[in-house]
């Protein structure tokens, strides 16, 4: 818990750091920093009629298997970077859960728009709660060819949400928003700088508008990762402004406020600007993220932005990056000055100081004499998602990790940092954070650099009660970047006294592993999570859909979208209440090998529900020890240990996993 101490910006940048003792890492660690230019992405030549699909139709099973979700095909794209880049959870899935409605935002192109262009925009849709799907819904066509590389009006990384009035059931009636930034070369040669925006009827696809905006005067437009759509129908898309006009990128030291508020006479939407002052320390260049959200009635919201402004304690000497937050109380019209929410120290909050990192893990990253508990300096990571609850409180899910030996970096050892929900229960003055899982990988990178780290993301129910947050890892203990990922997911009910009640998977206080065992294990690229969850029949059902990729693709390559139609909570998941772990915390769940039989390698899923030392023996039917594997201290959650069939000829053999106290001996076959 901490209290929110509002200090001046006057006090300027770096003046409240506080004289103390710099602690030294014992071994050289791996560490990053935030992205700080995002591409434009390889795309073909605009070329031919582009063809509206029919529905798809798909049957899967009513309820998922304990340990198994059913993926089905929707839409296609021309090339992976519609999803995102350096960051790129931007509002792509939305639903309206009255409706059954879910909805997948993209670029065209791809095996189902044979010829498409990818400046083209369009979306996949479902009324029937993700089960079937309408798809490749064309609504945006890119005109202005100026002669060079790309249409000026080309669409890129999009933003989305849908809006629906209350009680209404006539489709006619409710309408989606867009909002995607162009190539229109305003804000840098043959690049950045144009706004794309509009509405599409969603009882008849045919009835859309486009309206496109420049960058002018102090507003350097560029992509929006940060996009809600209010009750009332208005839209708000938040941009870090930045002047790329120079080929330097130059943070204006302000984000762009982009309100686009509903004109009945237009039957459109009219766009509204403001500057909003967002100074942060010159060694950051500028905001790492921005989210944006509002509360159901939509008078309450927050603009949050991952920064360092001054506003916090340095502790332990570690400059790193914290939530900074706008609060308006009038639905936006204004906005409160920038405050950051401080992370460690002894105003800190207790469940990052003394739940991140086990004293073993500080024992181990720290030379001697390691540092108190309340002297680590901490930092986000270097994207962010977040949402208003019933009461209109805010919520932040973010990954959580020890500064590194630079400033503004993240040491991104395995179980080192971990994904958190950091809310307030009285409007902003007190924090809390609470601890959702360790992550073994942080960034992904794939040919032509193109990376993307967790992109941890927020959803409410839709009576906002219960929050559920999810990122993608790559657990397999082999791997050494976040290529191979799988979607991870924990649902939070906080109260009033800073503690929560957790879902916890197979009995164990972790989070659930939602591809497990899957066509999308270890291959859920770059996946997307709606803002709000579906609920019937006792279940909360979280629309999420990824692009597979394996790690030596170019994202330049066409990519099919895969939706996940049946994860979902029940309020029999919720098991952890407060700090208090359940019995089965202190034993570790050991999987059968799968495949099994298998030919060329097979896989063992290790769940921890606390920090434990990990290893593998196999042996073959004579007693010889054929292969061994010593993991190491990993901390509480999920990894998977990859055995290849390197020197185990065909036959039977018994492997033997330990995990801290509990030994699991089990059967598996060569082929």
């Amino acid at each position: 818990m901490k209290k929110l101490v509002l200090l001046s910006l006057a006090v300027g940048f770096g003046m409240l750091t506080v004289a103390q003792q710099t602690y030294n890492f014992k071994t050289q660690l791996p560490q990053l920093k935030a992205v700080q230019k995002m591409m434009t992405g390889v795309d073909p030549v605009k070329s031919g009629v582009l063809p509206q699909s029919g529905p798809t139709e798909q049957a899967p099973s009513g309820d998922r298997d304990v340990n198994t979700v059913t993926i089905i095909n929707i839409g296609s794209s021309a090339n992976a970077y519609s999803y995102g880049y350096g960051g790129g959870q931007k509002a792509i899935i939305a639903a309206i859960p009255e409706l059954n409605m879910v909805t997948n935002f993209h670029r065209m192109g791809g095996v189902q728009d044979p010829g498409g262009y990818s400046g083209d925009l369009g979306f996949d849709i479902s009324t029937d709660g993700g089960l079937t799907w309408d798809n490749m819904n064309e609504m945006y066509i890119a005109t202005n060819n100026a002669g060079g590389a790309y249409f000026t009006d080309a669409g890129r990384y999009p933003n989305h949400g849908l809006w629906n009035p209350a009680g209404n059931t006539d489709l006619n009636n409710a309408r989606m928003i867009y909002f995607a930034p162009n190539l229109d070369g305003s804000n840098s040669t043959d690049s950045w700088g144009g706004y794309s925006y509009g509405r599409v009827n969603l009882g008849d696809f045919t009835d859309t508008t486009k309206n496109l905006i420049s960058t002018h005067g102090d507003f350097y437009q560029y992509i929006p990762n940060a996009f809600d759509v209010k009750s009332d129908g208005s839209a708000y898309a938040i941009d870090i402004n930045q002047d790329w006009s120079s080929g330097a990128v130059v943070y204006m030291s302000s984000l762009i406020v982009n309100r686009l508020v509903w004109n009945e006479g237009e039957n459109d939407y009219d766009l509204e600007q403001e500057l909003l002052d967002a100074p942060v320390d010159a060694a950051t260049t500028r905001p790492s993220f921005t989210a944006v959200a509002f509360s159901a009635d939509g008078q309450t919201g927050y603009i949050s932005m991952l920064a360092d402004n001054g506003t916090t304690e340095v502790i332990g000497g570690g400059l790193g990056y914290y939530p900074v937050i706008f609060k308006t109380t009038d639905g936006g019209i204004s906005w409160s000055d920038p405050v950051g929410i401080q992370l460690a120290g002894p105003n800190g909050m207790s469940g990052i100081i003394n739940d991140l990192l086990t004293d073993e893990q500080i024992a181990t990253l720290y030379e001697a004499p390691v540092p108190p508990r309340d002297e680590i300096p901490y930092t986000t990571a270097f994207d962010e998602d977040i949402t208003v609850d019933a009461n209109g409180n805010l919520h932040i899910g973010v990954v959580i990790g020890v500064v590194g030996t630079d400033a503004y970096s993240i040491v991104s050892a395995s179980g080192l940092f971990a994904a958190y929900d950091i809310y307030t229960t009285d409007g902003g003055t007190t924090w809390y954070a609470i601890k959702l899982g360790s992550i073994t990988q942080l960034r992904g990178t794939w040919p032509t650099d193109y990376t993307e780290d967790n992109r941890i993301q927020i959803t409410t129910s839709p009576d906002r009660e219960t929050v559920f947050v999810s990122w993608i890892d790559t657990d397999m203990a082999e791997v050494e970047d976040n290529t191979r990922p799988n979607i991870f997911s924990r649902g939070i009910r906080p109260n009033a006294w800073g503690t929560a009640d957790l879902t916890c998977s197979s009995g164990q206080p972790i989070p659930s592993n939602v591809t497990f065992l899957s066509e999308g294990m270890w291959n859920a690229s770059f996946a997307s999570v709606s803002n709000v969850s579906l609920y019937a029949d006792g279940k909360y059902t979280i629309p999420m859909t990824y692009q597979p990729m394996a790690a030596d693709v170019d994202p330049g390559t066409a990519v099919v979208y895969k939706y996940i139609t049946n994860f979902f909570f029940t309020d029999a998941d919720f098991c952890v209440v407060g700090t208090e772990e359940i019995a089965q915390a202190n034993q570790a769940q050991i999987s059968q090998n799968f495949p099994n039989p298998f030919s060329d390698e097979t896989s063992i899923n290790v769940s921890l529900g606390k920090g434990a030392n990990v290893s593998v023996e196999i042996y073959n039917l004579t007693g010889q020890k054929v292969y061994a594997n010593n993991y190491g201290y990993k901390p509480a959650g999920s990894f998977t240990m990859s055995i290849p069939s390197d020197n185990m000829p065909t036959g039977v053999y018994f492997y033997t996993v330990e995990a801290g106290a509990t030994k699991a001996t089990r059967k598996m076959i060569v082929k």
